[in-house]
């Protein structure tokens, strides 16, 4: 766990002053952290019969895929506004620094489809629960929800109406 904390650069007031950003390019940039990072995250769920990884983005979809990959199923991603081609479920939300809404194409999933919830970083819990939200529009099952980091101190878990499911890798 040391290997992968130390491969995460803190940047200070970005992309507004009073946020440390977690930047995450040199572990990607690292093929064995990256390796790693994608296998602590996927394996919790290894077996439980997943339908699809939905990710959310940008960087939910770096990990989303190569998750979806390793668990045998397919990617759904859940996009900014804006960003898909045909009709959409949207969902408003708040940020850290600000608001945004995501979407997802109205026939993403299935009724009943076993989904994992994937994103790089837990912070305030608006993007996720979005997330959640838009996957329950849809009448997917969440089986877990999984992220790389977990910024413990600004409490986003509780944003999420079934902590239990939250499997993060790091806490920082």
């Amino acid at each position: 766990m040391m290997e992968l904390k130390s491969l995460i650069r803190d940047v200070p007031d970005y992309p507004i002053p009073g946020i440390l950003f977690k930047d995450i390019t040199p572990l990607l940039r690292h093929p064995g952290g990256l390796a790693l990072a994608v296998e602590l995250m996927a394996n919790p769920f290894r077996g439980q019969g997943i339908d699809a990884v939905v990710g959310t983005e940008s960087r939910g979809f770096i990990f989303g895929t190569a998750i979806a990959q390793a668990l045998s199923c397919g990617f759904v991603p859940i996009r900014k506004a804006g960003k898909l081609p045909r009709a959409t479920h949207q969902v408003a939300y708040g940020l850290e620094y600000g608001k945004d809404t995501v979407e997802v194409h109205v026939d993403s999933l299935k009724p009943g489809e076993r989904v994992l919830l994937v994103d790089d970083l837990l912070a305030t819990g608006g993007t996720l629960k979005a997330a959640c939200d838009l996957i329950k529009r849809l009448e997917g099952n969440i089986v877990g929800i999984a992220v790389l980091i977990e910024l413990v101190d600004l409490k986003g878990r509780n944003m999420l109406e079934d902590q239990s499911l939250l499997h993060a890798v790091m806490e920082m």
